[in-house]
């Protein structure tokens, strides 16, 4: 049973922040399924999970110091091509793929998307 319906980061430039996240998610198997207008945009596989939005407040997106949103990656594969995907897109390195000593078999990479939100993929499968 899934703990959360979907996890939501804030965008300033939403045509940007699709181009990033269809790039970088689709590394994982994610795609956009749906838009809202010019508020925002949703990515998942069979439901919403994760969704881009302009602030409903109207004051600039802004991101959270020590939020992470961690997506869950099928294979060891397609966290090294979401890092690369994320680089090439212009995320910043926040910790590059690799295994992570935290917990069995861990393997997963960080960065931060083009507002400054930071993202990971994870995979707890052997290599």
């Amino acid at each position: 049973m899934a703990i959360f319906t979907h996890v939501t980061v804030g965008t300033n430039d939403l045509a940007q922040a699709r181009d990033f996240y269809d790039n970088v998610l689709g590394e994982l198997g994610l795609k956009r399924i749906a838009d809202l207008g010019d508020n925002g945009s949703i990515w998942g596989q069979e439901s919403p999970s994760f969704f881009v939005l302009k602030p409903a407040n109207g004051q600039p997106a802004t991101i959270g110091n020590g939020v992470t949103v961690s997506f869950e990656a099928p294979n060891r594969a397609s966290i090294d091509a979401f890092y690369d995907a994320a680089l090439a897109a212009g995320a910043k390195d926040e910790g590059a793929a690799g295994p992570r000593g935290w917990a069995p078999h861990a393997y997963a990479a960080y960065v931060r998307d083009l507002d400054g939100n930071k993202l990971a993929a994870y995979c707890f499968k052997p290599a």
